[in-house]
């Protein structure tokens, strides 16, 4: 609040809460900047250690970090059993609003370091720690109408259009129905006055309606039966809670949001092309699928509003770049309903190339590990379909390729068969994907978080909390020259 009062003074930015504010300053590209605001840090564990011996008791680790004269919570305690945690939990709720700082619930920790290290990390959190948020802040407001959101996939998403309400210091004036049996299970219509909150403290929903305040006039929220976006039918599969747009790529809304699927990251990877320029290149009607992508020229582009030559340059490089791209990626790139990284790496590995996998049958592709029967369904309907077809050739056509994929005998005596590894950070003789591909060929396991039954964390430039935790757990970790010394079979200098 301080902060926020010097900054008005100023006619500078407020924030809406501590987390954006910090967050925020942090990124500043500025370090004078970031030096300037009133930031700090309380300690809450202890990561690597190298030239002394930790004590076993994480609390007595806190204790020697306030020693140093490192911050720590004054708030800690050591407590027993889950009678223990729901004491401590409801102590700290009951405080909440009187700590120096803002809290959002309590976290429990196994205490002996032994422990933790037995029980390890996923890759984002450890095991031995669990988190147990507080009630999400909540306030009252009215339901002033219901838009639906149409998905990738077609799923029409019931989206409450509220009067504006502060919750938890943001202004809130959207928040999620989910969808229809939901609704219906909360009966909630438009008029009413509604209770919602910030799940999480991140995203609003509608928890129920205020009965006692339902006003005389209120109107029912039906399901649309055509879609608000391109008009075709409306349909809900039986034994599903979601209703879906029938209306497939010819719906500019399903359009948008496949092309974004395609472009992104994890699938093409097409630098530059963002969700404004998309919705601008469908609503114009240069795209119809996504194989016209690799259709675009620089006059075309160059044409549209603030778009400019070099820009259009750019975005026809990133094009001409993501043609080269792996099989399972492109798998994933086409967004088949049920297919994720993971189900498409697998379906990759089993079929080299495009014919293969569309001649799979449901039988052969339920054959392979993490493909279930759903998966298998929505895959072989997704090549039953001509105009599916039809794009994924346009596409091979326009020069989108992937190297063939050399199948590599494990050899039984290799350092890495039957290993479980885990790669971080940025390597520079082979992208990620490359080591990962040579890892699997020699019989290894490559895993995403790192445990105590991890062999071998492979680290890169720029490693993160995957080595941190490593070290931690005393799992051996490899240099990017060590890596390829095993590769080749050559012994380390």
């Amino acid at each position: 609040e301080a902060f926020n009062a010097g900054a008005r003074l100023r006619d500078e930015k407020t924030f809406a809460n501590p987390r954006n504010a910090a967050a925020g300053s942090l990124r500043q590209l500025n370090p004078a900047m970031t030096a300037q605001r009133p930031l700090a840090i309380y300690c809450y564990g202890i990561g690597a250690c190298e030239g002394m011996d930790l004590p076993d008791s994480h609390m007595e680790q806190l204790e020697l970090l306030r020693q140093f004269g490192c911050r720590v919570s004054a708030e800690s305690q050591v407590v027993t059993g889950l009678a223990g945690c729901q004491a401590y939990y409801e102590s700290m709720q009951r405080r909440r609003q009187s700590l120096p700082f803002e809290i959002d619930g309590v976290v429990y920790k196994v205490d002996s370091r032994a422990l933790q290290q037995v029980l390890g990390f996923v890759a984002r959190a450890p095991r031995f720690a669990c988190a147990h948020k507080f009630p999400a802040a909540e306030e009252m407001t009215s339901l002033l109408g219901v838009d639906f959101q149409v998905g990738r996939t077609g799923a029409l998403t019931p989206v409450a259009r509220l009067k504006p309400v502060s919750v938890a210091g943001v202004t809130v004036s959207n928040a999620t129905l989910h969808n229809m049996d939901e609704i219906a299970r909360k009966d909630i219509r438009i008029g009413d006055v509604v209770i919602i909150r910030r799940a999480g403290d991140v995203i609003p929903e509608v928890v129920s309606v205020v009965m006692e305040q339902r006003p005389e006039q209120t109107q029912g929220i039906a399901l649309p039966a055509h879609c608000p976006v391109c008009s075709a039918d409306v349909a809900r599969e039986s034994g599903e809670a979601v209703a879906r747009c029938t209306g497939g790529l010819f719906c500019k809304a399903q359009l948008k949001r496949m092309v974004w699927h395609f472009a992104s990251r994890k699938a093409m990877a097409i630098d530059g092309l963002g969700r404004v320029l998309i919705d601008l290149l469908v609503d114009v009607g240069l795209l119809t699928d996504v194989s016209d992508l690799y259709g675009l020229t620089l006059k075309t582009l160059a044409g549209l509003p603030r778009m400019g030559i070099k820009s259009a340059e750019n975005l026809l490089i990133a094009l001409e770049n993501s043609k080269k791209t792996t099989f399972h990626r492109f798998i994933y790139a086409l967004g088949i309903r049920e297919i994720g990284e993971a189900s498409a790496r697998v379906l990759a590995s089993h079929f080299n190339d495009f014919p293969s996998l569309q001649a799979a049958s449901t039988e052969q592709l339920l054959a392979l590990n993490d493909i279930g029967p759903v998966g298998a369904a929505y895959v072989t309907h997704f090549f039953a379909q001509e105009h599916n077809v039809a794009v994924v050739n346009k596409l091979i056509a326009y020069g989108v390729h992937w190297p063939v994929q050399q199948t590599v005998s494990a050899d039984t005596s290799h350092a890495f068969y039957k290993k479980t590894v885990v790669l971080t950070g940025t390597l520079v003789s082979m992208s990620r994907e490359e080591a990962k591909a040579a890892l699997l060929a020699r019989g290894a396991k490559v895993t995403g978080s790192v445990s105590a039954k991890t062999d071998y964390v492979v680290a890169g430039s720029e490693a993160g909390s995957k080595l941190s935790n490593a070290l931690a757990l005393g799992v051996p970790v490899l240099t990017e020259e060590e890596l390829m010394a095993l590769l080749s079979h050559t012994p380390f200098e």
